[in-house]
């Protein structure tokens, strides 16, 4: 685990362990990772996200989803935005990925949404990652 970015942790643990087939992965929760957990599971890619109080740092859970013959619902998931490299997309820029297939995880002033969320509030913000 690094310290300079911890949605990029957070990402490759889901790819991690998707890739191997796990149920559900723990990491230490921090309000952003549990945000985008939330908004992959809104967006339909993680059937559950929890936190669970723990001492001196919660862990957020994480569920993953599978189809009927354990097909992976994620078959891509990356980091956009880098901490070396920012990404910013405004609502006219932010195509939609896959043709409205895949979402772009954004972290805008009203808070971590969707792409569509974001076009439909018009507000735009940095591409923290893309998935499809």
């Amino acid at each position: 685990m690094s310290m300079t970015d911890p949605i990029g942790d957070l990402l490759t643990a889901i790819r991690n362990a998707n890739e191997t087939g796990k149920k559900s992965l723990v990491m230490p929760a921090s309000r952003l990772k549990v945000d985008v957990a939330h908004v992959l599971k809104d967006e339909g890619y993680l059937s559950a996200v929890s936190v669970e109080s723990a001492v001196p740092q919660s862990k957020l859970k994480v569920d993953l989803k599978y189809g009927p013959d354990g097909e992976r619902v994620i078959q891509c998931i990356e980091r956009v935005s880098k901490p070396g490299r920012r990404v910013y997309g405004s609502p006219k820029s932010l195509v939609p990925v896959l043709k409205g297939l895949g979402i772009y995880v954004l972290s805008t002033s009203k808070g971590v949404m969707s792409d569509r969320a974001a076009r439909a509030q018009n507000v735009g913000g940095e591409v923290l990652a893309k998935v499809y």
